[in-house]
């Protein structure tokens, strides 16, 4: 029988680029509601002490352990030295921690945090481009695994990579390992199931994300921004949105995919208390996990 464990991020509780999404709780009450909630795993956020003599304790005092948590890479206008030098700390703390990745989310040139950004006004590149850029990454992506801490590429709205035709390119000159997001990439208009035919041996990590459809569809691309689109609540939690995750998790364990599924998804926690959407979200993974037959583990 497959094997998975469900983990969701910080995201719902505090929101790193919207102060005004975000709850005012403390780490521990977050990691209290998730614990609540069923999880087993959290992603690092900004709220969380960035080593284990401190943090563990409080993870230990709820049953949590570090699913993964987000880099902010430069690499697409950066030097990899540099790179290596800025991550230093959290690869250390991940490795203390025994996470099983680091999100690399590559923020060079991208709009995800600019709220007078359109959508439409994201950064392109030619395949020559891509294909340089890849190379860059699969180097430092290498580097990282011999530390002993793999990196997930995270495809993200806004960003270089974010296309379901970015990331085959993106792919096809890289040899990194992938943080497949369902969200990110409907929102970018790709086919989900398609992506994980194609991409499925490459795949390390899920960050299970719905959308909300409608909202989706009344989005003006040429004015309004990533952000804007967070607002008016894009996302939101499996089970609460248009997608289908039935079909999606059974994709994924009919190729065999085993690790963390992890629910993030970044809206109002005003209109969307976290607790209740961790619930429900938790709820809908465990029926689509046994109709896919993954054991799911505490």
């Amino acid at each position: 029988m497959l094997k998975a464990k469900l983990g969701i991020a910080p995201i719902a509780w505090w929101n790193d680029d919207l102060a005004e999404l975000s709850d005012d709780v403390s780490l521990e009450e977050c990691l209290r509601q998730a614990s609540v909630a069923g999880f087993t795993g959290m992603e690092t956020g900004r709220r969380f002490p960035m080593n284990m003599k401190e943090l563990g304790p409080i993870l230990s005092d709820f049953g949590m352990s570090v699913c993964g948590g987000w880099f902010s890479g430069l690499l697409l206008d950066g030097e990899i030295e540099v790179e290596k030098t800025r991550i230093a700390e959290q690869l250390a703390f991940f490795k203390a921690a025994q996470a099983p990745c680091i999100v690399y989310g590559e923020t060079a040139r991208s709009i995800q945090g600019v709220g007078s950004a359109p959508l439409g006004t994201k950064p392109k590149l030619t395949e020559a481009e891509i294909a340089a850029y890849a190379r860059k990454v699969s180097d430092f992506a290498e580097w990282c695994e011999v530390q002993g801490m793999p990196i997930a590429y995270h495809h993200h709205m806004g960003a270089v990579i974010e296309t379901e035709a970015e990331l085959d390119l993106f792919m096809k000159h890289s040899s990194v390992p992938l943080l497949f997001d369902t969200g990110h990439m409907e929102f970018a208009g790709g086919d989900l199931l398609r992506v994980i035919e194609k991409h499925h041996k490459r795949i390390i990590q899920v960050h299970c994300k719905d959308v909300r459809a409608d909202v989706l569809k009344g989005l003006d691309r040429t004015a309004e921004s990533f952000l804007d689109a967070v607002v008016k609540g894009a996302f939101t939690v499996p089970g609460d949105g248009a997608l289908d995750f039935e079909s999606l998790v059974k994709a994924l364990a009919h190729h065999g995919y085993e690790g963390w599924f992890v629910v993030e998804a970044e809206q109002d926690p005003i209109a969307n208390p976290p607790l209740a959407m961790a619930k429900k979200g938790h709820q809908e993974l465990m029926r689509v996990m046994t109709a896919a037959g993954y054991e799911v583990q505490q």
